[in-house]
C-alpha cells in the first residue's frame, strides 16, 4: 500500500493463491476417499438444524475432479450466495473508499497527528487500539465489520516504526481473538447457550477471566514483536514487502484536509453506533456488514467533496484505481469459500461430522473436553460462520455430552474456543483473506508469524476448559 492506492502485494497474492489451490485439491481428494453420508435437516426459526440420530450413508454423488476447479464460480450461485456477493461488494467499496482517502492526503494527515501525539506513548497506543478491537469482538460479536479500520492500523504501525504485521496484530488479530474470547458475543455464545437451554450469558465471570488472560497474552506477543522490529527492522518477516511500499516521509497537504478529517470522523462515529446498535437490534445486525461499507464510502466521498480537497475527476479516478487495486482479492475469497462447496457437493461434509461426533460416546469427561474442542477446530475449517456451525453441530453434540457426563456450559465454552481463535488460522475464512488482502502480507508469512501465539492460545484454551471442569462450571 502507498499513498496512491490500496493494492495487494503480488508475491504474497500468488503464494496465497497457490495455498488455496492446494487446499481445494485436498478437499476434492476427500470426496474420492471418504464414503458419502447425510443427516436429515429441519428449519427452525429460519435456521437449518441437523436432526440428531438421522445420519445414514448414501450413494456417492457424481462429482468429477474438473468440477473442483469450477467450485469458486459455483459459490456465486449456490445456496448462501448472497453472503458471497455482500463480501465482494464490501471489499470493493472499502478498496475504492480508502484509495480516495489516501490520494486526498487525509490518511497521512491523520497518521502524522497520531504519531506526533503518541510518539512517547506508542505502546500505550498499541494496547489501546488492540483493546478496542478485542472488546468489539468479545462483546458485540464484531469481526468482519472491523476490517474497514485495518488499512488505517497498517499505516499507523509503520509510522510508529513497526511493520505491517504489527498493524495486522493490533487490528485483525485482536478482533479475531476478542471474538474467540467471547463475553457477550450474541452470534456464538448467545446462540450456543440458547441451543443448550442455558440462561443467556450465564458464566460471565468465568468468561471475563478468559478475556483478560487472552488480552494479556496478545499484549505480551505484540509488544515483544514490536520492540524486536524497532531494534532491528530487518528482522521483520515482511521487511522487503514494507520497504517496497515507498511511503513518503514528508508530505504537503491540500487546504481543507483537516476539515475533511472532521467530516469523515462523523461517519466513523456513525459506523461505531451501527456496530453497537446491531448488538441490540436484530434487524440491524443482519444488514450491518453492507451498511458499514456504504457509510465508509459515503464518508470518504462527502469529506473530499465538502472540504474540496480533490477535484471531481481525481476522485473518480481514485475510485476506479481502488476497485482495480483490490479486485484480485475476489479470486482468493471465491477459492476460500469453494472448499466448503467441494466437500458438500461431494457428500462428505456430514460424514466428517458424524465420524468425529460418534467417537464421543465412550469417552471420559476430561477426554471429551479435548475432543469437542478439536472437533469444532476441524469443522471451522469448512464452516466459518460461528452461528451456522452452532446450529449444525450442537444439536447432535449435546445429547452425547449429557451421556458422557460433561456439563453443557463447558461444552459451549469448548465450542467457543474451537470456533474463535482458529478464524485467524484458516485461509478459508473470508474475513482473514480480506484483511491480508489490504496488506503486503501473504498467508504463509501470516501463519508463520502468528504460530507461536496460536500455540499459546491453544494452551490457554485447554487450561481454562479444565479449570472450568474442576470448578464444576
Amino acid at each position: 500500500m502507498n499513498r496512491q492506492s490500496l493494492r495487494i502485494g503480488k508475491r504474497s497474492y500468488l503464494i496465497s493463491l497457490g495455498t488455496l489451490l492446494i487446499l481445494m485439491i485436498v478437499a476434492g481428494l476427500l470426496t474420492m476417499i471418504l464414503p458419502a453420508g447425510a443427516y436429515d435437516r429441519v428449519i427452525v426459526d429460519s435456521r437449518e438444524m441437523i436432526v440428531e440420530g438421522s445420519f445414514r450413508y448414501i450413494d456417492r454423488p457424481s462429482y468429477s475432479p474438473l468440477l473442483w476447479f469450477i467450485a469458486p464460480f459455483e459459490v456465486l450461485i449456490a445456496q448462501g450466495a448472497a453472503i458471497v456477493w455482500v463480501i465482494i461488494v464490501f471489499l470493493l467499496f472499502i478498496g475504492a473508499s480508502f484509495t480516495v482517502l489516501l490520494r486526498s492526503g487525509m490518511v497521512e494527515r491523520l497518521m502524522d497527528r497520531l504519531t506526533a501525539r503518541f510518539s512517547d506513548k506508542k505502546y500505550r497506543l498499541l494496547s489501546a487500539v488492540s483493546l478496542f478491537f478485542m472488546l468489539f469482538g468479545a462483546c458485540f460479536g464484531v469481526f468482519e465489520e472491523l476490517i474497514v479500520l485495518v488499512p488505517f492500523c497498517l499505516i499507523l504501525a509503520r509510522k510508529m516504526g513497526w511493520d505491517s504485521l504489527t498493524g495486522l496484530g493490533m487490528s485483525l488479530l485482536s478482533a479475531g481473538i476478542g471474538f474467540g474470547a467471547a463475553v457477550f458475543n450474541p452470534f456464538t455464545l448467545g446462540v450456543a447457550q440458547k441451543l443448550a437451554g442455558l440462561p443467556l450469558y450465564s458464566g460471565t465471570p468465568y468468561r471475563i477471566a478468559i478475556f483478560v488472560t487472552s488480552f494479556l497474552i496478545v499484549q505480551v506477543f505484540l509488544r515483544w514483536y514490536a520492540r524486536r522490529i524497532e531494534k532491528s527492522p530487518k528482522r521483520s518477516l515482511v521487511y522487503q514487502e514494507d520497504s517496497a511500499l515507498d511511503e513518503e516521509e514528508t508530505l504537503s497537504y491540500p487546504e481543507g484536509v483537516d476539515r475533511a478529517l472532521r467530516i469523515f470522523a462523523l461517519f466513523l462515529v456513525c459506523i461505531v453506533v451501527v456496530l453497537v446498535a446491531s448488538f441490540f437490534i436484530s434487524v440491524l445486525s443482519d444488514i450491518s456488514f453492507p451498511l458499514i461499507a456504504v457509510l465508509f464510502l459515503a464518508g470518504s466521498l462527502a469529506s473530499v467533496f465538502i472540504a474540496r480537497v480533490m477535484p471531481v475527476k481525481e476522485v473518480w479516478r481514485a475510485l476506479v484505481a481502488g476497485l482495480l487495486g483490490v479486485a484480485p482479492a475476489i479470486a482468493l475469497i471465491l477459492m476460500a469459500m469453494s472448499i466448503k462447496q467441494i466437500v458438500v457437493r461431494g457428500g462428505v461434509m456430514d460424514t466428517i461430522l458424524y465420524a468425529a461426533v460418534s467417537k464421543l460416546g465412550g469417552m471420559s469427561p476430561t477426554t471429551a473436553i479435548l475432543w469437542i474442542w478439536l472437533l469444532v477446530l476441524v469443522v471451522n475449517f469448512f464452516i466459518g460462520s460461528g452461528s451456522a456451525k452452532a446450529f449444525l453441530v450442537l444439536p447432535i453434540l449435546f445429547p452425547i455430552v449429557d451421556v458422557v457426563g460433561l456439563s453443557r456450559q463447558l461444552a459451549v465454552q469448548a465450542f467457543l474456543f474451537g470456533d474463535g481463535f482458529s478464524n485467524l488460522l484458516y485461509p478459508t475464512n473470508a474475513a482473514l483473506m480480506i484483511g491480508l488482502g489490504f496488506s503486503p502480507v501473504g498467508y504463509v508469512k501470516w501463519l508463520r508469524w502468528e504460530l507461536l501465539l496460536q500455540l499459546g492460545l491453544a494452551a490457554l484454551s485447554l487450561g481454562w476448559l479444565y479449570i472450568g471442569y474442576f470448578i464444576g462450571l
